[in-house]
């Protein structure tokens, strides 16, 4: 048989056996002064009171950040009359895919989710790629102005895409002086080197490590590959590797849940924007776009005139409607993924 648990008292006396933990607590108390006491007794308090309060403060952040969720569900699914309901809050009273339908119908749905993944996706994969090199040539090689370079690359993350946008759109506008010239030869000709409205003009930056955020991801990349071992790198050296090949085949196995993080971060961003691609899209083809312009293709589509006033209460409706329409493919992608995001979180040099 076991032996029973003892407890040893400050003066010798040995307890236990069929002893509670409260007559434990009172035969240790006797031996304290009461400063001791005191702070026992408080240690004692904040262990009851912490898990209740804990349980508060998690469940009004999650209120704060589900809230908006769950009352955009509610409206993309509720009938035009439940706005006028006053007893109407979270659960609809008549269920109904009219408001949804509509909604995409308006926005042109599967052509806009097309156009979005194609820029989306497609700038995306561009930009972890050159971004991780990019990252990998910070973290490993010695050159001169590195440290310049380096800042360059720290003011990318500081200074807001605004400041920039006026000579990017010239850039592509009149491809770095070019497209007058084309004109001069032939108005056709200088038409194709007019690059505003066409996908060259979010491939190029990311082609270029220029992109949306890129500056958060090429440090990313840098603090994951200065904290992998240099004797990997030296392991693939003497097995006759180059540098290009080494970073293929040794550096970018071992950095994948870099890999993920940074392009699900970028899918994100892309997907969210709307300021840079309003600068270079004169027309609604992308999902930001669409739910920034949605009050107006709703009065085109459903009402067939731009001034005609709808009630702001059921504008609500459509404007939640395109919302859960626009965020739903991010969910769904974030809940396949999130196992791998929240490893790649870890392992980049963002916490800890």
């Amino acid at each position: 048989m076991a032996k029973e648990k003892e407890v040893v008292a400050a003066n010798g006396v040995v307890v236990g056996g069929g002893l509670s933990k409260k007559e434990i607590r009172k035969i240790h108390e006797r031996n304290m002064n009461q400063e001791e006491i005191r702070y026992l007794r408080r240690k004692e308090a904040m262990e009851k009171v912490w898990p209740v309060a804990r349980f508060f403060i998690l469940f009004g952040l999650c209120f704060i950040i589900l809230y908006p969720l769950i009352y955009m569900v509610s409206c993309a699914f509720r009938a035009q009359e439940d706005m006028s309901d006053p007893t109407v809050m979270w659960i609809p009273r008549h269920l109904t895919l009219k408001i949804l339908r509509q909604t995409m119908q308006a926005m042109e749905f599967w052509k806009t989710l097309g156009n979005t993944l194609l820029l989306n996706i497609g700038c995306s994969l561009v930009q972890v790629v050159t971004c991780a090199i990019t990252g990998y040539g910070f973290a490993r090689f010695k050159f001169k102005g590195k440290n310049l370079l380096f800042g360059i690359v720290i003011m990318m993350i500081l200074v807001p895409s605004q400041i920039i946008a006026i000579p990017q759109y010239m850039e592509f506008r009149y491809c770095l002086g070019i497209q007058p010239l084309m004109e001069k030869i032939s108005p056709a000709l200088g038409a194709k080197f007019n690059l505003i409205d066409t996908p060259l003009t979010m491939y190029l930056p990311a082609l270029g490590a220029n992109g949306i955020r890129a500056g958060l991801m090429i440090f990313i990349f840098r603090q994951f590959f200065k904290g992998l071992p240099k004797e990997l790198e030296d392991a693939a050296y003497l097995d006759g590797c180059g540098p290009f090949r080494t970073f293929v085949q040794v550096m970018v196995p071992n950095a994948s849940s870099s890999f993920l993080t940074v392009f699900l971060f970028s899918v994100v961003w892309y997907w969210n924007d709307f300021y840079v691609s309003s600068t270079f899209f004169t027309q609604n083809n992308t999902m930001a776009l669409m739910l920034k312009n949605l009050g107006t293709r709703l009065s085109l589509v459903l009402f067939n005139s731009a001034t005609v006033e709808v009630s702001p209460r059921e504008q609500i409706l459509w404007m939640e409607a395109g919302c859960l329409l626009a965020v739903t493919p991010l969910l769904i992608m974030y809940v396949c993924l999130q196992k791998y995001f929240t490893e790649g979180i870890e392992r980049s040099g963002l916490v800890g």
